[in-house]
Formats: structure tokens, C-alpha cells, sequence
């Protein structure tokens, strides 16, 4: 990891029902021969020692990919924010950066632009894409754990919304910027 970086752990999300894909468990689905958490972990592997993944079935199969798995505290997938939270609860840094399992496009110079938003003030870092945010792209200052904890007693589920209750450093990226680009569709997985 780049020495401007501080130590991070870094959650992958892979614990939703996967409704877009036929209630498959997306992770584990195969692209160009691999399932697509293996593509995700091969780019961030160097840039942590403590690598989380968020899985609510399939565990023994996600295993090999991670230092610890965490599944949702309620049944039902309810809700990507749910994850964060387990995450959070067993970090073992300060700052915890956010991915999507269904992205195995992303590279080591966007994942180290994330990281290198940590900063003193413990504001959260999103990328934003053609004015859109991108939740499952963020870098998360553990501290916040409590507030998420208590916006998800208020009914937020999303990471987005719980996060934009403090201030949030924007990440810029161009709308066309394929790195960013979700395989939530059967027809993502045929390139």
C-alpha cells in the first residue's frame, strides 16, 4: 500500500438476494472464468490485511476470498447499509473502504484514490459519477459507526442517504468511466 494511505480494512459487499440476477448469489456467479468476488479481491489484497466480506449465504464458498465474513444482524437482505454495519462492528482500522461485489472492473489506482481520501476531519469520501453518487464506492471513517447504527434505527437502509447526513468528500469520475460499471445483469456477465 502506498505510504500517503493509512491502514484500511476494506468490506466487500456480496450479502443481497440478487433479484436482478434470478436470486443468484452475484459474487459467485463466473466471469471470464472466475466468480466475480475473486476479480475484486485479486485488485485489493495488497492494499489490506483485513479484508471483509459481507455475505448472507454461502459462506464456507467465500472464505477462501477473505480474513473475515460477516452476514447481516436481521434475515431477509435488508439492505446494503446492514453489511456496513456488520463490517464496521469487526474493522480492525480506523477507515473502512466500501465495494460492490458485482464491479470487477475496479483497479488498484482507483481504490488507492479512495484510500487516499482519509483524512483528519473524519468526513466520509463517495465517488460521484456524472453528478450520480456511487455508494458502493466509499471510504468510511469508523468513528461514524454509532450515527449509521442510529440512521438505521431511523429506516435508512442505504448507504447513500445515511451517509450525506455528514459531510462527504466527492470523488469526480467521468460518467463513461467503465472501472465503475456494476455486473447486475446476466448480459454484464457474457463481456
Amino acid at each position: 500500500m502506498p505510504a500517503a494511505t493509512p491502514p484500511c480494512s476494506i468490506l466487500l459487499l456480496a450479502g443481497g438476494r440478487g433479484q436482478r440476477m434470478g436470486g443468484q448469489d452475484k459474487g459467485l456467479l463466473p466471469w471470464q472464468g472466475k466468480p466475480l468476488i475473486a476479480h475484486i479481491q485479486a485488485v485489493v489484497r495488497p492494499l489490506t490485511d483485513d479484508l471483509i466480506i459481507s455475505c448472507n449465504r454461502n459462506q464456507d464458498h467465500y472464505r477462501p476470498f477473505a480474513d473475515q465474513l460477516v452476514s447481516d444482524a436481521q434475515a431477509d437482505f435488508p439492505g446494503p447499509l446492514a453489511g456496513v454495519l456488520a463490517g464496521l462492528a469487526v474493522a480492525r482500522h480506523p477507515w473502512m473502504l466500501v465495494l460492490a461485489c458485482d464491479a470487477p472492473l475496479i483497479d488498484s489506482a482507483l481504490i488507492v484514490d479512495l484510500l487516499s481520501q482519509a483524512n483528519d476531519q473524519g468526513q466520509p469520501a463517495m465517488i460521484r459519477q456524472g453528478g450520480y453518487w456511487q455508494p458502493m464506492f466509499s471510504l468510511i471513517p469508523c468513528a461514524l459507526r454509532d450515527d449509521l447504527e442510529q440512521a438505521w434505527q431511523q429506516g435508512d437502509r442505504g448507504i447513500q442517504r445515511a451517509l450525506l447526513k455528514h459531510p462527504v468528500r466527492a470523488l469526480e469520475y467521468p460518467e463513461d468511466d467503465r472501472r465503475l460499471s456494476n455486473f447486475n445483469t446476466p448480459e454484464f456477465l457474457q463481456g
